[in-house]
């Protein structure tokens, strides 16, 4: 990890910040369909809000609330503030906390954004590399990537839609469940799976714990469309305004997992507590939020992230409350 970042990587995350900040990368039809999730009121709780436990577990550490603040950036110098300002509100609250890909770190030896321990010390940290290059890496290399941002756990994300479509994307997506297996035996720390927007299917889910995995993120189709992302990013159109809103909905994701033992967060298009909490209910064990974190922080710093996370864990909160949970 001692190359220098080439500039397509460099620009390639400078473009995704962008993007995700303030570009048109929504789905255009498809939903999260966590909106059709209603719940049954309970008028008599017999609950005191204030003594509600939200606590929650995701790979073996413990959260204060069942939050992530999800996996975005990193890899050049204006993630290392970004990561900074998050990691310190999650610390803060007692929530998750997850790196964008570290690809940039593992193949480039650029280490902007990817160490936040001195501003969160005890919650959840993960780190994140691709299937691809998890395949194409050394058990010991990847090790050494955990170790370097002290991360609680290795999340490996899948996302052969996105990498087709962008211009310089990866092809050949052969090897990666055998990989996941040795990383899954290897690896000192759990390893998470996560899709990058376009959700985990039952019959995926029954392969990865055939292979050992035990934790996973499906990351949904109806939130950000990293298909549109990659095709804003093309010169020439095609493949990703045909493809802009592939993918199983977020709560579609969550429901098929359910039976087969997994350890499972739920993001994709999770906006607020509600959201949240309805991912809850379908059987996920915690929830986490992107892109509006993101937005939060372009717009007001460190402030708009803290005060956006207690508002979905204040909904999530009086969720439990008004279901008498």
């Amino acid at each position: 990890m001692t190359e220098k970042s080439t500039p397509t990587i460099h620009q390639r995350k400078a473009d995704h910040i962008d993007l995700c900040t303030s570009g048109n990368v929504g789905f255009q039809g498809k939903t999260t369909l966590l909106e059709q999730v209603h719940f049954v009121h309970n008028a008599l709780p017999e609950l005191n809000l204030d003594e509600i436990d939200c606590t929650s577990t995701f790979v073996n550490k413990p959260l204060q609330a069942p939050l992530f603040i999800a996996a975005m950036t990193g890899g050049i110098e204006r993630a290392e503030r970004i990561n900074k300002d998050l990691a310190a509100v999650a610390e803060e609250l007692g929530i998750g906390f997850a790196f964008g890909s570290q690809r940039p770190l593992l193949t480039h030896g650029e280490e902007s954004g990817y160490r936040v321990r001195d501003v969160a010390p005890t919650i959840p940290i993960l780190s994140n590399i691709g299937v691809v290059q998890a395949a194409q890496a050394s058990t010991a290399d990847l090790a050494k990537l955990v170790e370097f941002s002290q991360a609680d756990a290795l999340v490996i994300h899948l996302n052969p839609a996105m990498e087709v479509v962008q211009p310089e994307g990866d092809r050949d997506f052969r090897g990666g469940l055998a990989a996941i297996q040795r990383l899954v035996s290897e690896l000192p720390v759990p390893v998470v799976v996560k899709e990058t927007g376009c959700g985990l299917s039952a019959a995926v889910g029954r392969q990865l714990v055939d292979v050992g995995v035990q934790w996973v993120d499906v990351s949904g189709a109806g939130g950000t469309s990293w298909v549109a992302v990659e095709h804003h990013r093309r010169e020439t159109k095609g493949l990703g305004e045909a493809f802009w809103d592939w993918g199983i909905p977020t709560a579609a994701s969550v429901a098929q997992l359910q039976g087969l033992g997994l350890g499972i967060c739920a993001t994709g298009g999770v906006r607020n507590g509600q959201d949240a909490g309805r991912a809850l209910a379908l059987g996920a064990h915690c929830a986490g939020i992107a892109r509006s974190f993101l937005q939060a922080h372009a717009q007001h710093g460190q402030e708009g992230v803290r005060t956006l996370a207690q508002q979905v864990i204040d909904e999530i909160r009086l969720m439990l409350l008004l279901t008498g949970s």
